[in-house]
């Protein structure tokens, strides 16, 4: 059974989960609209994952005697400065991802629920793998600079970039 604090932090992190699939399919729309098909397909499989990613949460929730709350969301931007802006941002989002998944193992450290802390430590492995990608395609548009071409051939070779190990796999 869920304390009542574990379930309000468990369902502030279906929020933020929710949040990113949002926000990476508004991003998809728009780099699919200005022309760049790999970038929008990686998104759009992105989001793909984190709407898993919350509905996992939810019905972990749902299963230890609390209730998974769906959440209202605000609408993300729908246009955005360019690529490298664009996934500086993925980058930036990740990382507070990560910090909020730390500050709720914590949590269940200290409420010492440690059902939730082991259910959580995918999510740890996973902030894990998602960043590292995050950061080796910002690594990759670095060392484009503003090339119009290499634009092009990051775009055509995005989706040769793995995904993270535990995207869009069983179990999430």
């Amino acid at each position: 059974m869920l304390s009542p604090k574990i379930e309000t932090a468990l369902n502030q992190q279906v929020v933020l989960e929710a949040e990113s699939s949002q926000i990476y399919l508004a991003m998809a729309s728009w780099a699919e609209v200005e022309g760049y098909e790999g970038i929008s397909n990686f998104l759009f499989k992105h989001s793909d994952e984190e709407r898993m990613h919350m509905l996992k949460l939810v019905k972990f929730i749902n299963e230890r005697g609390g209730h998974g709350i769906i959440p209202k969301l605000a609408q993300p931007p729908a246009k955005y400065k360019g690529i490298k802006p664009l996934f500086q941002m993925v980058l930036d989002h990740e990382i507070h991802v990560s910090s909020e998944i730390n500050k709720l193992v914590d949590i269940c450290l200290k409420e010492k629920d440690y059902t939730t802390h082991n259910f959580l430590q995918w999510y740890v492995s996973e902030q894990i793998e998602e960043e590292a990608l995050a950061r080796k395609i910002m690594d990759k548009l670095k060392l484009i600079g503003d090339d119009k071409a290499g634009h092009y051939l990051f775009d055509r070779d995005l989706s040769s970039i793995a995904a993270p190990a535990g995207g869009g796999k069983e179990g999430k």
